[in-house]
C-alpha cells in the first residue's frame, strides 16, 4: 500500500529528461490527487465539499525550449506526444494527450505572451482513473510546468483574474470545462461539466486537515483537524471512470440534471442566479422545490429534477456542515452516521453508483470501519473507509477478501492504498537560468 516518494519520482523523471537529450530539469512540481470526503457532485452547482489532498500524486519537470513546441514524456507508460503553445492546437487521438493539450491550448489563447515551449516528463503514483483526480492532477501538473517557464504570474492579465490559489482552482477548473473565467476566454476543455473540487483541494489542501470549500466561486469556509491516530484506506474498485470515456455521458447527465433545475427556479421566479447554491442561499429549499414539481417536462421529468435537487440540498447544506462540525469535535460515531446518509443519497437519488461501490462502502462499515463513502464521479472509481492507522493493513486485507469473494472480476485490478491528508501542490525544484544547452 506504499508509494515512491516524491524525491524518487524526481529522480526518475530527471533521468527521463535526461534520456531525450538536452540540459538538466530547470522545475518541477509534486501534484497530488485528491479525496473526496464528502460533497458528491457538488461544486459544479455551487454547493460545498469536504476535502483532502492526498499523499500521491503527480511529479512533474520540465526544461525550456527556444521554440513553442511542448513534448512531454509519460515515463511509467514509456509513451511521447509532441504537442505546442498554440491555440489551434488540435484536437489528440489518445485520450491521455488530449489532458496536456487542452491545458497548452487554453494557455495560449490566455497568454499570448506565453512564447517558451518546454520538454517535460511526469511519473505518478495515482492510480488511473479512480475518482482521485489523477485527470485533474496531471493537468494541474502541466500547467504549472509550463506556467512557471513563462512566468505567467508576472503577467498583468494573470494579475488581473487571479490572486490566490483559490482563483487558480476556479481558472484550472474552466481549462477543464472549457469555461471562461473572468476574462480569460474560454475553449473546447476536456468534455466533462464539471467544477473546481479537484483543482481546489489541489492547490489549497493541507497537511493533517480536512478542508470545507464552497464553489462558484471558490471559497474557503473552514479547516477540520482530522484524527491524529486514523487515515483513509482507499480501495480503487476495478471500475474505472475515466472522464474522456464512458463515464463522461453519465457524469455529464448529472451536471445538466443540476443545470436544469437551476434553469426550472430561474423561469418561476424570474431570477437570473448562477447556480443552485446561490438560489438556495437567497431563496431557500421550498420555493425551489415548488418551482421544479410545476416545471414542464423537458430532457429530465420533474421526478429526476426532485431526486437532482434533494441530493445536492441534503449533502452540501446539511450534511457538510454537520459532517466537519462533528469530526472536528472528535464524535466520530456521528460523522459515520451522516457519511452514510450521503452514500445513500448518491446510491437512491443521484444514482451514480455502481454495486461494486455500494458493496465496498457497505463492506468497510460491516467491518468496523468508522465511515466509509464512494468519492468522485461516481459510475466506478473508489471508496475511502476512515479507519485506525494501526489496522489499516489488516483491515485492508479483509475488506479485499470480501470484494474478491462478491466481485472476483473487478476485483483482479482492484488496488488498496493507504493516505492522509497531505500538503497541496508545491515545488520541488526551482525556475532559474537554464542550466544546460537549448
Amino acid at each position: 500500500m506504499t508509494s515512491p516518494a516524491p524525491a524518487a519520482m524526481l529522480d526518475a523523471v530527471e533521468e527521463a529528461l535526461g534520456d531525450h537529450g538536452g540540459g538538466a530539469a530547470e522545475t518541477a512540481f509534486f501534484v497530488p490527487g485528491r479525496v473526496e470526503v464528502l460533497g458528491k457532485h457538488t461544486d459544479y452547482a455551487g454547493g460545498r465539499s469536504l476535502l483532502a489532498a492526498v499523499r500521491q500524486g503527480f511529479v512533474v519537470a520540465a526544461r525550456r525550449r527556444h521554440d513553442r513546441r511542448v513534448l512531454v514524456y509519460d515515463v511509467e507508460g514509456r509513451r511521447e506526444a509532441a504537442l505546442a503553445l498554440d491555440a489551434s492546437l488540435p484536437e489528440q487521438a489518445e485520450a491521455w494527450a488530449r489532458y496536456p493539450a487542452t491545458v497548452l491550448r487554453r494557455l495560449a489563447r490566455n497568454f499570448p505572451e506565453a512564447q517558451t515551449g518546454a520538454e517535460l516528463a511526469f511519473l505518478s503514483d495515482l492510480p488511473h482513473a479512480s475518482g482521485m483526480s489523477s485527470s485533474s492532477a496531471f493537468m494541474v501538473a502541466v500547467y504549472l510546468a509550463v506556467a512557471d517557464l513563462n512566468g505567467l504570474e508576472r503577467l498583468e492579465s494573470y494579475r488581473r483574474e487571479i490572486r490566490s490559489p483559490e482563483d487558480l482552482a476556479g481558472y484550472l477548473g474552466t481549462i477543464e470545462n472549457g469555461q471562461s473565467f473572468g476574462t480569460l476566454e474560454g475553449d473546447l476543455g476536456v468534455g466533462t461539466f464539471g467544477g473546481s473540487e479537484d483543482h481546489t483541494a489541489i492547490l489549497a489542501g493541507r497537511e493533517g486537515e480536512l478542508s470545507v470549500y464552497s464553489f462558484c466561486p471558490v471559497r474557503h469556509e473552514r479547516q477540520v483537524p482530522f484524527p491524529e491516530d486514523h487515515g483513509l484506506l482507499v480501495a480503487v474498485s476495478g471500475i474505472v471512470a475515466e472522464k474522456t470515456g464512458r463515464a463522461m455521458a453519465l457524469y455529464n447527465r448529472a451536471s445538466m440534471a443540476a443545470r436544469a433545475a437551476l434553469d426550472a427556479w430561474n423561469k418561476a421566479s424570474g431570477r437570473e442566479d448562477a447556480c443552485l447554491g446561490h438560489a438556495v442561499a437567497r431563496a431557500g429549499p421550498g420555493p425551489i422545490r415548488e418551482a421544479i414539481a410545476a416545471a414542464e417536462p423537458g430532457e429530465f421529468q420533474a421526478r429526476a429534477l426532485a431526486d437532482r435537487f434533494e441530493q445536492f440540498y441534503q449533502e452540501s447544506e446539511e450534511i457538510v456542515p454537520a459532517a466537519a462540525q462533528a469530526l472536528g469535535e472528535g464524535r466520530l460515531a456521528e460523522f459515520g452516521r451522516l457519511v452514510d446518509r450521503s452514500q445513500a443519497l448518491a446510491d437512491e437519488l443521484l444514482r451514480n453508483q455502481v454495486p461494486e461501490t455500494i458493496a465496498l462502502a457497505r463492506g468497510a462499515r460491516e467491518l468496523g470501519a468508522v465511515a466509509a463513502s464512494a468519492f468522485g464521479a461516481g459510475f466506478g472509481g473508489s471508496v475511502w473507509a476512515l479507519v485506525p492507522a494501526a489496522d489499516a493493513d489488516a483491515f485492508a486485507g479483509r475488506w479485499a477478501r470480501g470484494y474478491r469473494a462478491a466481485f472476483p472480476g473487478a476485483a483482479q485490478s482492484a488496488r488498496f492504498l493507504f493516505t492522509r491528508p497531505g500538503p497541496a501542490a508545491f515545488r520541488l525544484l526551482p525556475a532559474s537560468a537554464p542550466r544546460g544547452p537549448r
